[in-house]
């Protein structure tokens, strides 16, 4: 367990190389799995699955590392985890170390058995291990209680809990050096006409969570949302809006 703000160091030195200008592709025509990237450490993944009858994407990201990658999220469809983890091994010539989830619904945390079986490490706050004890889940090999820093050889990622949303225990990511932030299913891109699943939302104190976020990661460079596309930094307002229809309703 991790308490409030504390470091994970994994000292290993492992030498790589990275192009930039290249893109890792693996989908067929049926939407299976797309690597894109944002810079050369940074790539969204996403995976399809239906959603009201219709495939519907969802997005994960990983980070590259001098010793290993890490994953935020795994594939909401879990038969392209072992594909995933395929592309970036023979990409980057490295392999993945561990695994962050955002919160414990499947599209989060769906693949964590499979990730077991390879010996990868999974992490999640202690409010998501909950949940996914109580649904009868898969939980985190590890948890942390608090927001905490994950720091791997020249890579930070920083876990911020800023309130309900989508789910009571989801959780953004930040990563300071490449100024991205990751928020998952509590923002919804702009291409979102509506909220998506509510089952387990907050609909009254998702805004507060929202602006709590603004206001601590105020000038990202991208914006990661949990579905569809994250080429605007405007997805946060945009959910606010969603937000405001929906409540005025």
């Amino acid at each position: 367990m991790l308490f409030q703000k504390n470091w994970l160091s994994f000292n290993l030195f492992i030498v790589f190389t990275l192009s930039s200008n290249c893109l890792v592709l693996a989908q067929d025509t049926i939407n299976k799995l797309k690597i894109s990237p944002l810079n050369d450490r940074c790539y969204v993944f996403t995976t399809w699955q239906k959603f009201n009858g219709q495939d519907f994407p969802a997005n994960g990201m990983y980070v590259v590392a001098s010793s290993g990658v890490i994953m935020i999220d795994t594939p909401w469809d879990t038969t392209q985890v072992a594909p995933l983890l395929d592309s970036i091994f023979a990409r980057h010539h490295k392999k993945v170390v561990l695994c962050i989830a955002t919160h414990y619904h499947d599209d989060r945390t769906g693949g964590f058995q499979i990730l077991d079986r390879y010996k990868i490490k999974t992490w999640s706050s202690a409010l998501t291990n909950f949940y996914c004890d109580k649904n009868k889940t898969t939980t985190a090999s590890a948890i942390f209680l608090n927001d905490t820093i994950f720091n791997i050889d020249d890579v930070l990622l920083e876990t911020y809990y800023p309130g309900p949303g989508h789910t009571s225990d989801n959780i953004v990511i930040w990563l300071p050096k490449q100024k991205i932030l990751y928020g998952g299913c509590l923002i919804k891109s702009t291409d979102a006409q509506s909220l998506g699943n509510l089952t387990d939302a907050d609909i009254y104190s998702w805004s507060t969570s929202l602006n709590n976020v603004r206001k601590k990661y105020p000038k990202p460079d991208f914006i990661i949302p949990g579905h569809q596309n994250w080429h605007s930094t405007f997805s946060i307002q945009h959910t606010l809006k969603l937000l405001e229809v929906h409540n005025n309703r």
